[in-house]
């Protein structure tokens, strides 16, 4: 029987889902506390958890604070609009996630190391090569600070729309309850709270996205029942290539390459415990998110079956993993899958919300306000900045239908034009300078607001609409790195000698 309908949930909580949920965010909270006793007090200990983490955690935790909403919402909601054709973004991020951790994470840990422990993303690129000048960091901690912040508010945005529509919470108070409850041990537990507690909210979302697409298969008469549901709503569901033309695909495949320009992945390989522990956490992280990826296409096209066995009307397809948590299970068990859309919101806000303080506190704090700060003053700096950047967010994220949220829907490829290239080179080619690498910030940053913005495409379209900005962003911060390195001087000789003993120690760790 269906308890409640999903289009007017009403105003209030089962018990039972308050009781599931009430334990999850005491467990989020446990685990703040007890990051926060194990800290070292010191910033490299705050921001990067003093690169102890296990590989176990490193992959929970990078797949957990990737995903976000959009694995137990948005693309549920697109296998149910358009069916199996909606895999193929899923299939460029599965193969974008592997070469990450394949060519960048262990480059990434040993260099960052070696080039005088940075602990962010600009700091290691301004130690690569060597800029003294500290432009190449101060436009990467900018470019980090700006998108994050929106980034965080359409986080926000989402927990807000979740408590409203889901548990009949005030979407105001939705949105501080989300704030307020990442903010409580980002706070104080630093990375390793936010590392530990995205682990537990990966295997939530593990275990969620296994148990709804078997429990809606076993409701719509099997495998076969479900295949029949699809046929009959549109044979066309179980076309892989439907409306597939070549520049889409390719627009779908490309999402993958934003992996290589996502800080607050990044951040994860700097932190593992050692580089030999990457092959262990790349089998788990890459194990973590077929699985998930396979099971959010299944919730969406088990749902569809669901959805015409029973005479259920789905207004909304995004919502379908709520609908299906509802309708499927006893308050209890739906209160735990719930737990899971907010486990996925509330790691990437964590993640978020721990890199955009680093670059304001390193980045910023640190060099041009306090540069002889202590330890213990950079600490209490780093959690003042993770709260102003959270009231910041909140602020940009209080009106639901703020025209901010179509700005972060393109902060993926921004951040993978603007870094992808960059970082990718930066660990893999010893010739790249400091000049190459501010061309490719500014090149792959401008080619996707052009592409976003500029009414430039067919009857005055923005270029997006024919191939994503992704795609065209990569490549001329690319070619911009390359030309610009190419023609530049070559780099220093320490520069030189610092990559090649990054390669050495590389080479050394995978023969053992």
């Amino acid at each position: 029987m269906v308890r409640r309908g999903l289009a007017c949930y009403p105003k209030g909580m089962d018990t039972g889902v308050l009781i599931s949920i009430s334990i999850y965010f005491a467990l989020m909270l446990g685990i703040g506390v007890y990051a926060w006793r194990a800290s070292t007090g010191d910033v490299s200990g705050y921001m990067l958890g003093g690169r102890k983490i296990g590989p176990a955690v490193t992959a929970l935790s990078a797949g957990a604070s990737d995903m976000s909403g959009w694995i137990m919402l948005g693309l549920p909601g697109a296998a149910f609009a358009s069916g199996l054709s909606a895999g193929w973004i899923a299939v460029g991020l599965f193969f974008g996630a592997l070469a990450n951790y394949l060519v960048v994470a262990p480059r990434l840990r040993l260099h960052t190391e070696m080039a005088d422990d940075a602990i962010t993303i600009p700091d290691f690129l301004e130690k690569r090569f060597d800029d003294r000048s500290r432009l190449l960091r101060v436009l990467s901690a900018l470019v980090i600070v700006v998108f994050f912040t929106l980034y965080t508010s359409a986080g926000l945005v989402a927990g807000g729309k979740l408590f409203d529509s889901a548990f009949g919470v005030d979407y105001v108070w939705g949105l501080w309850v989300t704030a307020g409850a990442v903010l409580a041990y980002v706070v104080f537990g630093g990375f390793l709270a936010v590392s530990l507690t995205d682990f537990v909210q990966g295997a939530i979302m593990f275990l969620a996205l296994i148990i709804i697409p078997f429990a809606a298969i076993n409701s719509s008469g099997g495998a076969a029942g479900v295949e029949a549901a699809l046929i009959a709503k549109d044979p066309e569901m179980l076309n892989l290539f439907r409306d597939a033309s070549f520049m889409g695909l390719i627009s779908l495949l490309a999402w993958g390459l934003g992996y290589f320009g996502q800080p607050h992945i990044l951040v994860r390989f700097m932190a593992i415990r050692s580089v030999r522990d990457i092959p262990t956490a790349t089998a788990i992280g890459m194990g973590w998110m077929g699985v998930t990826l396979v099971g959010a296409m299944a919730v969406g096209l088990t749902g569809v079956a669901y959805a015409a066995a029973n005479g259920l009307e789905v207004s909304d397809p995004e919502t379908i993993f709520i609908l299906l948590s509802d309708v499927l299970f006893d308050p209890l068990v739906t209160g735990f899958l719930l737990a899971a859309i907010l486990a996925a919101i509330m790691s990437t806000i964590s993640s978020q919300l721990l890199v955009s303080s680093s670059s304001l506190v390193e980045d910023a704090y640190a060099l041009f306000i306090r540069k002889g700060a202590s330890q213990k003053e950079l600490v209490a700096v780093g959690r003042l900045a993770v709260l102003l950047v959270a009231l910041v967010a909140v602020v940009l994220a209080w009106d639901p239908e703020s025209n901010v949220l179509g700005l972060v829907a393109n902060a993926w490829a921004g951040f993978g034009a603007a870094f992808g290239p960059l970082v990718l080179l930066a660990l893999t080619w010893r010739r790249m300078t400091r000049n190459g690498a501010l061309a490719g910030v500014l090149v792959g940053a401008a080619t996707v607001l052009i592409w976003i913005y500029a009414p430039i495409g067919p009857d005055g379209a923005p270029l997006s609409s024919v191939v994503y900005e992704m795609v065209p962003g990569f490549l001329f911060s690319l070619l911009a790195i390359v030309g610009v390195s190419l023609i530049d001087r070559a780099p220093p000789e320490r520069v030189v000698a610092t990559f090649d003993a990054v390669r050495a120690r590389l080479a050394e760790a995978r023969a053992r």
